[in-house]
């Protein structure tokens, strides 16, 4: 009804709706990703908070904690990660609500996770979620509704007055020492307080996708009902008569259960739960609780939750006539989703003292450079500036920036050192906010030069051979640092690219020695690129193109994989970690064959040219080889601007949304890695997409006849407008812009669109044009744009211009291309 009300008074007005009348809030739907493989944390948080509180199932598909695909609920816990693959993440100390023990007996409750699961069955109907707020009804009658501050959440739990046997409710909850995946390691600790049942205790915990290990502590204090008696439980049998509990992991692998529990004498009012958890200390845990919520109010938290959220949503404003609903969720909930991780622990680290910001939860940085980062730095710069911070000043206390991390641990390297590419993005647009630069630039330029023993976690390993052969061999010989031995094709094409972001930094730095030297071996992935490789597919059908990406041994002969291996229709090939892992990292040579971000012009040229460029484009998409949902296809979308097709980047960007992304609990295509399957989406449909690690958005039409992005700090308000914009999104091609009144042939801008509040007008029809497609129109590459002497047009309607070299203008270097501004 919301909506429709919003509907029509945007038919009454011509500009976007003021902050009185629009409220962001209304279109966001956190359960969007709650199944189908989403991941998603769909439960109550603030931005970047700590303290995550949903309900846990025990689906297999339950990292984020709470899933809509059948699984009964197994507790309600404080700690969570969203939208990650690996195993479960966190979920520790869940609590558990019974209305009662039959016949008074608390050995008739049942207290392991695997039994007690049979009381957790719920009707999907029954569960709620907004920003900042988490409710779901058990079938049992009782209603379980959460919302946090920073560390903290509070619980309510409203009881039915009669249990399902009958006899007067009793309520009593149960609080245990385990997490999501049960990976609790040795002695775990738990005490009751006998007088006012304030539970305690610790447990040391693996990481989901990490090395390492850590231990959590917490704190839990009730209010609403008279305490009838409390104690400790071990397996299935408890006494009120013991109230401190050390308990060993067990001796067959799975965690023994055990915990503690408070019993009530009535469920007249709710009985809430506050729970508070701290990596330092019970102490710690105990004094954020009582410092963020004295008073146990559950209304004055979330309506400060809500607000919070309110105000980080509402910078983004879209004028929504004529638009179904569906797509302003969609929209709105993909940038609710990109504020979840990372998490701020800030204050909460134990490893090392630091007067610096601690995010942790980076989860994995693999895949948030590539939308979900680069999308705060326009909505959340302050935010982004305390990120990079965390990751400089965990350089330097631990080395090496951080590919992946979580829990306090090293995560596991995907790819090529990544953190490289995200304080470039962040340098070259401008974040200062207090971070050391120099520190910086010494951290990225330590990722290229100095192979850390433990690559597999941190840094680049095969630093020797990227040195001397300008590659990663397959079968490298490694004897300085150890991590799996496989990806040598996506690790060099990775390193090719960290190496161009380290450049960029060093030419804005003043370091022109090492711009050169990064510029050089950022070319390093045509190294890997065989001309006379053709590919086929598995019944010996030829693709009809020929040069792919191939590994090389040590002695520069050829290696070989499949093109097709790790592809969207690949169902043998390994393509994760694993130690008989293909070439490629969860994609297959056809799609990396397109990751080359910084030098798409030389690309160009090696696939033949524009046209074949767009044939192979095509093929990769049509075909189904690329998915959108893994992260390396994102920007394949897009990359019809660099052989000057714009218009077929807007088309397929509709094929995918929202076929692929919907508004609903399975409308992820994929894990939602921490907001980067929401950046996607959000991106997309507000029409500019970052080359990340670049200062370059690609333009399509909006999904909106107007967006306007105000920018944090400056107040300034970018306008992005379309004439001619039709709903049914028929006029999908944009024949002609202006920036600021100014014509604007250009199929790409620069962050200071956003920073300084200008406005483009887009004019929209329904025939692709010529807007964006001159040579001089498209985007920055380091090499020369050659072989543009047509038009998308077969009638040749316009000679481009050959051999501009867009828009990375300053220093020429040795190798002809032409530099920054």
């Amino acid at each position: 009804m919301a909506f429709y009300l919003i509907l029509c008074l945007l038919t009454l007005t011509s500009g976007v709706l003021s902050q009185d009348d629009f409220d962001p809030l209304d279109f966001v739907d956190p359960l969007i990703g709650a199944a189908n493989g989403g991941n998603v944390f769909p439960g109550a948080s603030l931005p970047y908070g700590m303290a995550k509180a949903t309900a846990d199932t025990n689906s297999t598909s339950n990292q984020g904690g709470f899933t809509l695909d059948g699984a009964f609920v197994t507790g309600f816990s404080t700690m969570h990660d969203s939208g990650t693959g690996g195993n479960p993440s966190l979920g520790n100390f869940p609590l558990f609500p019974f209305i009662n023990c039959p016949d008074g007996d608390v050995n008739r409750c049942a207290f392991p996770k695997r039994t007690r699961a049979r009381f957790g069955g719920f009707s999907n109907g029954s569960v709620t979620s907004k920003p900042g707020v988490f409710g779901i009804t058990l079938n049992s009658g009782i209603r379980v509704d959460m919302t946090v501050t920073q560390h903290t959440s509070l619980f309510k739990f409203s009881f039915p007055p009669v249990g399902m046997n009958g006899e007067s409710a009793q309520p009593l909850i149960l609080q245990d020492l385990s997490d999501l995946s049960d990976s609790r390691q040795d002695n775990g600790t738990i005490s009751v307080d006998t007088k006012t049942g304030r539970i305690i205790g610790s447990a040391r915990f693996l990481p989901s996708f990490a090395q390492g290990n850590y231990v959590l502590y917490f704190c839990t204090d009730f209010r609403g009902s008279e305490i009838l008696d409390n104690g400790i439980f071990v397996d299935s049998r408890a006494s009120a008569s013991v109230k401190n509990l050390t308990i060993s992991r067990s001796i067959n692998g799975y965690p023994l259960p055990g915990g503690a529990f408070v019993r009530f004498k009535s469920a007249d009012n709710p009985i809430y739960a506050r729970v508070a958890a701290s990596f330092v200390s019970v102490e710690k845990a105990c004094s954020y609780a009582e410092k963020e919520i004295p008073d146990f109010d559950f209304t004055k938290v979330y309506e400060s939750a809500t607000a919070t959220w309110r105000e980080k949503l509402s910078p983004i404003r879209v004028l929504t006539k004529g638009v179904e609903e569906s797509l302003v969720t969609n929209f709105y909930s993909g940038i609710y989703r990109t504020m979840i991780n990372p998490q701020n622990y800030t204050g909460d680290n134990p490893l090392w003292k630091s007067d610096e910001p601690y995010f942790d939860s980076f989860y994995c940085i693999w895949d948030l450079f590539r939308s979900q980062l680069p999308f705060l730095t326009i909505t959340d710069p302050t935010a982004v500036a305390e990120m990079i911070r965390s990751l400089v000043d965990t350089y330097r206390h631990v080395g090496w920036l951080p590919d992946c991390r979580m829990s306090l641990n090293k995560g596991y390297t995907q790819g090529g050192s990544n953190a490289d590419n995200v304080l470039a993005d962040a340098y070259l647009k401008g974040i200062k906010d207090g971070i050391d630069w120099d520190e910086g630039y010494a951290a990225v330029v330590k990722d290229a030069e100095v192979e850390p023993y433990d690559w597999c976690c941190q840094g680049r390993g095969g630093l020797d051979s990227w040195k001397t052969l300008g590659y990663i061999p397959v079968q490298d010989f490694d004897f300085k640092g150890f991590g799996t031995m496989t990806r040598s094709i996506s690790r060099t094409l990775e390193y090719s690219y960290n190496d161009f972001c380290i450049a960029q930094m060093a030419h804005k730095l003043g370091k022109p020695i090492d711009r050169e030297k990064y510029l050089e071996s950022s070319g390093n992935w045509q190294n890997l690129y065989k001309a006379d490789q053709n590919s086929t597919w598995w019944n010996g059908t030829d693709t009809g193109f020929t040069g792919f990406f191939e590994p090389r041994f040590l002695n520069k002969t050829w290696a070989y994989q499949n093109p097709l291996n790790c592809s969207f229709l690949d169902n043998y090939s390994v393509c994760s970690l694993q130690n008989s892992g293909r070439e490629t990292f969860e994609s297959s040579i056809w799609e990396y064959g397109f990751f080359v971000p910084h030098d798409q012009a030389t690309l160009i040229t090696l696939y033949g040219g524009p046209a074949a460029f767009v044939r192979r484009l095509s093929y990769l998409h049509d075909q189904n080889i690329t998915y959108i949902g893994n992260e390396p296809s994102f920007l394949t979308v897009f990359q019809y601007h660099y052989a000057g097709r714009p218009a077929l980047s807007a088309k397929q960007a509709h094929v995918y949304i929202p076929s692929f992304f919907s508004p609903t609990p399975d409308g992820l295509p994929g894990n939602d890695d921490s907001g980067a399957m929401g950046a996607f989406v959000a991106f997309s449909m507000m029409g500019l997409f970052p080359n990340p690690g670049q200062d370059v958005y690609l333009i399509i039409p909006p999904f909106f006849e107007e967006v306007n992005v105000t920018h944090p700090i400056t107040k300034k308000t970018a306008r992005i407008r379309s004439v001619g914009f039709d709903p049914t999104y028929s006029a999908l091609f944009i024949q002609n812009a202006t920036l600021d009144g100014v014509a604007y042939n250009k199929n790409w801008i620069d962050h200071s669109f956003f920073v300084e509040g200008k406005e483009l007008i887009l004019t929209l029809g329904k025939n692709e044009s010529t807007w964006g497609t001159r040579v001089e129109d498209l985007p920055p590459s380091l090499g020369s744009y050659v072989g543009f002497n047509e038009s998308f047009s077969a009638r040749r309607a316009m000679e481009l211009k050959r051999g501009y070299q867009g828009e990375f203008v300053g220093l020429k270097s040795k190798n002809s291309w032409s530099f920054w501004r």
